[in-house]
């Protein structure tokens, strides 16, 4: 089933509300349950935990920040 632009930008912006801060909650619980790594290995976890919560998303997020493509376009 193929969501519409409409459809698309409502799940975002809901995805982006819930999802990012839930995303914020379990980075740093997990963080905090490797017991203060350091720096680097932090800053991949951060990245890796990131990269895995946007990839189930993808298709939601593509083309969001252009026009809608099935808008009429003005006439000049």
């Amino acid at each position: 089933m193929r969501l519409s632009y409409k459809a698309r930008r409502r799940w975002s912006l809901a995805i982006l509300l819930v999802g990012l801060p839930a995303y914020i909650v379990t980075a740093v619980t997990v963080v905090n349950w490797l017991g203060r790594p350091p720096f680097l290995l932090e800053l991949a976890v951060y990245v890796g935990l990131g990269f895995l919560w946007a990839v189930p998303f993808r298709f939601v997020f593509r083309g969001i920040g252009q026009p809608d493509p099935g808008a009429d376009e003005p006439k000049e």
